[in-house]
């Protein structure tokens, strides 16, 4: 059974960093498109930002400079680097894998359960 385990959400304030860690376990075939996305209180979900296979990166304009993507293909895991935040970053921080549990398998998403980033001011 597939699952992605997040780590290393907490309280920060405002200007504080944040690194988030999340990684996959399971019988894996290969894992495309891993990323980060965000809901907070009342607010859909929305994506933060998600890192390829090969390392191409996309961002959400908010994040842009303050956070940093990365993985480690290895590992089957992926990291958030965010600095300079904010209290609207507030929310719970879910992972997202792309991924085929078999090499003729489709890909499918699969979502960890969420860490909470609460940023006081």
């Amino acid at each position: 059974q597939v699952q992605l385990v997040e780590s290393g959400g907490g309280l920060v304030q405002a200007g504080g960093s944040l690194r988030l860690s999340c990684a996959a376990s399971g019988i894996i075939f290969s894992i495309d498109v891993m990323g980060w996305y965000r809901q907070a209180p009342g607010k859909q979900r929305e994506l933060v930002a998600s890192i390829t296979d090969g390392g191409r990166t996309n961002y959400a304009d908010s994040m842009k400079g303050r956070f940093t993507i990365s993985r480690d293909n290895a590992k089957r895991a992926v990291f958030l680097q965010m600095n300079d935040l904010k209290p609207e970053d507030t929310a719970v921080y879910y992972c997202k894998a792309d991924l085929r549990l078999r090499k003729w398998h489709q890909s499918s998403d699969y979502w960890g359960q969420g860490t909470q980033v609460t940023v006081s001011s």
